[in-house]
């Protein structure tokens, strides 16, 4: 354990975030999930309805730093895409 005032700080500054993180983390992976799950079942007006809520979910949690911002891109590009070609 740190015996210094400010790594003692750093260190419960580190816990709270560390919590945070995986809660923002936990956020990301079950919406992947469920859009996963609407696309793998065939149910393109699910998926298309959860589409503005799952761009909005990754979006906010990549401002954050958990996820950089191209990953969570990529992703909802992708997504889209399949989206899309479900319809046809």
């Amino acid at each position: 354990m740190a015996n210094i005032k400010s790594a003692i700080r750093r260190a419960k500054k580190s816990k709270k975030e560390a919590l945070i993180n995986r809660a923002r983390k936990s956020k990301y992976k079950s919406a992947v999930k469920q859009m996963v799950t609407y696309l793998n079942s065939g149910k393109a007006s699910e998926a298309k309805k959860f589409l503005p809520k799952f761009h909005s979910q990754l979006m906010k949690i990549a401002k954050t730093g958990t996820i950089s911002k191209k990953t969570a891109s990529r992703k909802i590009s992708r997504i889209t895409k399949k989206i899309n070609n479900l319809k046809k």
